[in-house]
């Protein structure tokens, strides 16, 4: 009899993002017992604040994870699950994992150089201007006073590499640009202020070798925020409505799902992704933002892409997990 392949579910980590990553990482362990418990046995490699590593409860160092598990399942969101540094330490160790890969993950979530490769692409982002925490630290008011003299408002200005929305704030006057400013530092090294384009929010998912294509899209999802903007309350407090399949023309659902795989392949992205764009009646489709890592919590929006059509999320974890283990 073949022994189970031993699946290291991660969760947890130092980011800002642990509590959505707990809960994906919960679904998966879940998905695990509940459908694959003949082929996988699911290991929850939790992953504390401080960043001490445990499998099943027990402490192990993270060199050590190669003799514990044979393969992982990436649910760490935001930053060193979601940036390239568990992916690297993956590599480093031969241990096949889901997701991107180090250089993948690394372009995705530093939205600086995302935009360059956009630009590089032909795909339109939002305009945006760049400025250290550290500057800004040591002189907050020059700073904020210069942005607010150079740049056109209403903004929105975020750390350059978060997730979740963490940190992202509207800004329509001098009176909310400080407080946007410090928030934004507390979350990166690098804050980004961004023009901001009205419009409807959009999002959609491709997953990798999925129901018969190379590239398969998902059914773009339609955003409208309680609040007008979709920040971490919207998205995982249930302050949002999400429309799927979406109320678009077609010609622009073709436009989400084409932009969605160009973008995966522009970077290099490996396994599935999730992009997330703004629509300007008038100037059309602009990206935000790449996520390398879905959320899969009963609040993310991959699997509401799934259900839309006859999927759900057990269907794609047992999916990534081959992938995983093909490679």
């Amino acid at each position: 009899m073949t022994s189970q392949i031993r699946v290291g579910v991660l969760r947890g980590g130092p980011s800002n993002e642990y509590e959505v990553s707990l809960n994906s990482g919960a679904t998966v362990l879940s998905v695990i017992r509940k459908h694959f418990d003949h082929k996988y046995q699911p290991r929850d490699v939790f992953i504390d604040r401080q960043g001490i590593w445990h499998i099943d409860g027990l402490q192990v160092l993270p060199k050590d994870l190669g003799t514990k598990i044979d393969v992982a399942f990436n649910a760490l969101h935001g930053a060193y699950g979601e940036d390239g540094k568990v992916q690297a330490l993956l590599e480093a160790h031969g241990i096949p994992f889901t997701g991107s890969g180090s250089l993948g993950s690394a372009l995705g979530m530093n939205k600086i150089l995302a935009k360059k490769i956009f630009a590089d692409h032909g795909i339109k982002s939002p305009f945006s201007k760049e400025i250290l925490s550290d500057v800004f630290n040591k002189n907050d008011e020059a700073t904020a006073r210069e942005l607010f003299n150079t740049f056109i408002l209403p903004a929105v200005v975020k750390p350059s590499s978060s997730g979740s929305s963490v940190g992202v704030s509207v800004v329509k006057s001098f009176g909310e640009l400080m407080p946007a400013l410090n928030l934004a530092a507390k979350h990166g090294e690098v804050i980004m202020i961004e023009e901001f384009i009205p419009g409807i929010e959009a999002t959609c998912g491709v997953v990798e070798d999925f129901r018969g294509s190379k590239l398969y899209a998902l059914p773009p999802v339609e955003i409208r925020p309680q609040g007008g903007f979709f920040d971490y309350e919207a998205k995982y407090h249930s302050k949002s409505e999400e429309i799927v399949p979406a109320t678009f023309s077609e010609s622009i659902k073709k436009s989400l799902e084409e932009l969605a795989g160009k973008i995966h392949r522009a970077l290099g992205l490996r396994h599935y992704s999730r992009s997330d764009f703004i629509i300007h009646p008038r100037r059309g489709v602009y990206v935000l933002e790449v996520n390398t890592l879905p959320g899969l919590t009963i609040e993310s929006l991959l699997p509401k892409s799934l259900r839309a059509v006859g999927s759900d999320v057990h269907e794609l974890v047992g999916h990534l997990i081959d992938l995983a283990l093909k490679k």
